[in-house]
């Protein structure tokens, strides 16, 4: 056995939402976004693209985006 480590290529699966037609419509900089929310810029941009994140910076953008954590389809999609 060689001394060389093999690593898994871990992917990532994305997932659609509105987070960036919802921000744009509401004329806010993705930095705008991340200081409502009080998350990072590159957290959002990552949200945005679909990445997977955790249910309480899912709730933080909602209520950043100006809407109840009832109206989550609105923001996620049917997650």
């Amino acid at each position: 056995m060689s001394g060389f480590r093999t690593t898994k290529k871990r992917t990532r699966t994305l997932k659609s939402n509105n987070i960036k037609r919802l921000r744009e419509h509401l004329l806010m900089s993705k930095s705008e976004l991340a200081r409502e929310a009080g998350l990072s810029v590159l957290t959002i941009a990552r949200v945005e693209e679909g990445a997977a994140c955790r249910m309480a910076t899912k709730r933080k953008i909602i209520k950043a985006l100006g809407f109840s954590v009832q109206e989550k389809e609105k923001v996620f999609g049917g997650e």
